[in-house]
């Protein structure tokens, strides 16, 4: 269970995060929407533990986040939390396998080609991330994340960098897994399409949650516009 109650969060003096609240529950998939500045990915920041907020309280498995300094956050971070970002942040001297390991050695997972293969990157275990496309560096960064085997997933835009076809077959393995493994998700999107596979969803626009609806009928990753 994810519980925030009136997190503040300024940057330069410049209010980004209005007193917002919101909970979810545990193994929920929610997704964040709102046009760029709207405070979406400060949200997901904040209550990752990638940055601590100015005020309020964040509660994630029950750990108080504001209580915690920065070996605390790091510490939290590693038991608890997988990212995938909109950058790659992909180790240049190591090649595909070596860089969804490293993720997959914080949860003694040795089974982590099997979502190196799932994301469609089996023929390219031993390549650097330069000799890689754009979508090819999203992918082995959402194979890292999920070799880790989270609780709580944060995706910030995971398929902006993906033609429609391979967006469509990663959410869809995304989906799939956190259904089966039973892992809260947290998704910041663009694609309001995406919203449509979610349970819940959240509106934002200038710092503040406008809106909070669940979805009534799910879609799959092939039923939704891209």
């Amino acid at each position: 269970m994810i519980i925030a109650k009136n997190v503040c969060k300024s940057y330069n003096g410049t209010q980004v995060l209005k007193d917002v609240s919101l909970e979810i529950a545990d193994g929920e998939f929610a997704v964040i929407l709102g046009a760029s500045g709207s405070g979406k990915s400060t949200l997901l920041s904040v209550l990752s533990g990638l940055e601590k907020a100015d005020s309020g309280s964040i509660c994630c498995n029950g750990t108080q986040l504001e209580t915690l300094d920065d070996d605390g956050l790091t510490a939290f971070r590693k038991r608890e939390v997988g990212f995938i970002f909109q950058q790659y942040y992909l180790l240049p001297h190591l090649n595909v396998d070596n860089n969804v390991k490293l993720g997959a050695s914080l949860a003694g997972n040795k089974a982590y080609r099997q979502i190196i293969e799932a994301v469609g990157l089996k023929d390219k275990l031993k390549s650097s991330p330069a000799a890689l496309s754009g979508g090819e560096q999203q992918r082995v960064c959402i194979a890292r994340a999920l070799a880790k085997n989270p609780n709580v997933l944060y995706l910030d835009e995971p398929t902006g960098a993906l033609d429609e076809a391979t967006g469509r077959e990663v959410l869809d393995y995304i989906l799939k897994l956190q259904h089966e493994k039973g892992f809260t998700m947290i998704m910041v999107t663009h694609n309001v399409n995406i919203a449509d596979t979610a349970e819940t969803v959240i509106k934002m626009n200038s710092g503040k949650i406008t809106e909070i609806y669940k979805n009534s009928a799910r879609k799959n990753a092939y039923e939704i516009g891209w």
